[in-house]
């Protein structure tokens, strides 16, 4: 992000087309295809302000000074760079006139045939320059001192851009933007129009940014029949992603995904029976036991229990503690009690290499953690607190006094080779691993985690399992309780009833499948429900709630402490509409940025919603825009 002032542009009018001539490319991203060009427009055609020469930005494939351009979209007042056309869509076209040919040719498509050469050759051959190159380039000899060296480069240079122009012309034509056109063509080349022809499907797996939908798209206007094998195979593994990404499965039993897949795809049972049997023999998908798995989480579900086994089975690294005597110890230097529970779970976690402790809201999780902190601490034992994000690390870190981490950082990612510094291999030097808010980990985090821990090490993990599960596939906290070979402690005594209040003791009471309460009028509470059946009136109670009602009450700041939750993406009190008139109310000037269908601002609160190690966030993470550019 640039950290400099950025400023919103006015745009004006409905959209048009514009055509010119390429004189400077002043800024290309190969990464994004984002380009800066100026470029004078052709015949009469002028910029609303008079002038013949304009700046053209927007997404586009590879430009070269010279060529002719079409774009879509609309002028721009932007108040730092001024006049500008910001096209939607872009597309190149060969030169035809002798100076665009000129220029063309001079731009650097090939090296040593600079401003003096391509004059020379456009002279020579007029306007038949482009059937010269197209389909007789060895007439280029006929020109005076342009060695065979140097023809021979100019013909393979404008070989190679026509089939890069020609391959962005067809992809663009199917409604793939300039960016996503670009990555296509760097990962197929000069083989991309007849792949992508030859079955759409595959940019799915290759492609990041494509999906299903897209391909399935591209599929249609390109003749591919309805119930091909290809789109067969390709939604079939679509429906068990979908599984993954939205009901966080890692398998779905055969005949429900033979039904989804007919449903969506609308295609014979007969023919998605015999693609599933191709995926699986060609071990694109896996079948256990009737179970289909996508292969990555078939693994790390093995793997997740092979190691989970492993250090159940494996001696510890350190010598073992007398659980009773570290307890006694433990007891006296503590200002209060530990209960049954609580003594029980201590217990568990130092005599076993694996262990869970679980329980809702205010039973005394934290305690615990600290407890065994202490008694692992003055053994010199190397004790790692760790959490799946970076929100409830701080958290733990608060909470008991000692450091924590994200489980991603102490694995730290190499964005070289894609993978993580430790795992099994180069597994993490530590005698203790105490994992906090376990129900938020996926199994493919779960699977890297555990990896990473050496047999020897001791590993407590503790969590609820009763919040909501992980935003990845899986329920790895649920199921190791579940599976009869992991020892857990469930806690339910609730220390924080008075501290906590009433949102501690209505949580427990959900739990518990029993009605919320209200505290007595005139008690002071932390809990409130307010009835509303009316979309519009709730709509309003929200924001008269947010804005001034509850800052007014706990001197909290709306922006940064004040979070509202929504079961919906769509309708007025989905999370969409109440996100825009939220920002509206709280966050509505300074500089902004329109992408994806979303205005940002500096100072919104935004979510990361995919683990990205490379920036070393991670999926939940919240922060606020510092700034943005255009």
């Amino acid at each position: 992000m640039d950290g400099g002032k950025a400023e919103t542009p006015a745009f004006s009018g409905s959209e048009e087309t514009i055509g010119g001539s390429v004189s400077s490319v002043v800024f290309r991203s190969e990464e994004s295809g984002w380009t800066v060009l100026k470029v004078e427009l052709a015949g009469a055609e002028k910029a609303p302000d008079g002038n013949r020469t304009v700046s053209l930005v927007g997404k586009a494939p590879t430009v070269w000074v010279g060529e002719e351009i079409r774009a879509v979209g609309r002028w721009e007042n932007h108040p730092s760079h001024g006049l500008r056309f910001a096209a939607r869509s872009m597309q190149c076209i060969a030169p035809t006139s002798a100076t665009g040919l000129e220029r063309y040719l001079a731009s650097g498509i090939v090296r040593g045939i600079g401003p003096k050469w391509a004059s020379r050759i456009v002279r020579h051959f007029g306007e038949k320059t482009l059937e010269v190159l197209e389909r007789d380039s060895g007439r280029l000899a006929e020109i005076r001192g342009l060695g065979p060296a140097k023809c021979a480069a100019l013909k393979r240079a404008w070989e190679a851009n026509r089939g890069t122009r020609d391959a962005m012309v067809f992809l663009q034509g199917h409604g793939i933007t300039s960016g996503t056109a670009a990555k296509i063509y760097r990962a197929y080349g000069e083989h991309t129009v007849a792949m992508v022809k030859r079955n759409p499907y595959r940019l799915c797996a290759d492609i990041d940014g494509i999906g299903f939908v897209k391909a399935d798209e591209i599929a249609r206007k390109t003749g591919v029949p309805h119930d091909s094998p290809d789109r067969a195979r390709a939604g079939i593994f679509h429906v068990l992603q979908q599984l993954s990404d939205v009901g966080g499965h890692c398998f779905c039993e055969r005949p429900d995904l033979l039904l989804a897949a007919g449903d969506q795809l609308q295609i014979p049972i007969d023919v998605l029976e015999g693609a599933l049997a191709d995926d699986l023999e060609a071990h694109r998908l896996v079948d256990d036991g009737g179970r289909i798995y996508l292969p990555r989480l078939y693994r790390a579900e093995r793997r997740v229990a092979a190691r989970i086994v492993s250090l159940l089975d494996t001696r510890s690294g350190f010598k073992p503690i007398d659980a009773s005597a570290a307890l006694a110890w433990e007891k006296r230097r503590l200002p209060f009690a530990l209960s049954d529970a609580q003594e029980k779970a201590v217990r568990m976690a130092l005599e076993n290499k694996f262990s869970i402790i679980t329980g809702g809201p205010g039973v005394g999780k934290t305690t615990i953690i600290r407890a065994l902190c202490d008694i692992w601490g003055a053994r010199k034992l190397d004790v790692r607190l760790v959490a799946p994000t970076g929100r409830a690390a701080r958290r733990m870190a608060e909470s008991t006094a000692h450091e924590a981490a994200t489980i991603h950082r102490i694995l730290k990612w190499n964005p070289q080779k894609g993978r993580f510094v430790h795992d099994s291999e180069n597994p993490l030097d530590l005698d203790v691993v105490i994992v906090d808010e376990s129900s938020m980990i996926d199994i493919e985090l779960a699977s890297s985690f555990l990896s990473a821990v050496k047999p020897t090490s001791t590993v407590v993990m503790v969590g609820d399992t009763d919040q909501l599960p992980s935003v990845g596939p899986g329920n790895v906290l649920r199921d190791a309780m579940a599976s009869g070979i992991v020892p857990f402690t469930r806690l339910d005594f609730i220390f924080r009833q008075k501290t906590g209040g009433w949102i501690v003791r209505n949580a427990h009471r959900v739990n518990d499948g029993l009605d919320l309460l209200s505290p007595p009028k005139g008690e002071e509470s932390d809990f409130f429900v307010i009835p509303c059946e009316d979309p519009d009136r709730t709509l309003a109670l929200v924001m008269e709630l947010v804005q001034r009602r509850i800052p007014r009450k706990w001197n909290l700041e709306p922006l940064e402490d004040i979070q509202v939750l929504s079961p919906m993406h769509k309708n007025a009190l989905g999370t969409d509409s109440l996100n825009t008139l939220l920002q509206r109310a709280l966050n509505p000037g300074g500089p902004s940025l329109r992408r994806f269908g979303r205005e940002y601002h500096v100072g919104d609160r935004v979510m990361q919603l995919r683990n990205d190690y490379d920036k070393d966030v991670s999926n939940g993470d919240i922060g606020f825009v510092k700034a943005v550019s255009p």
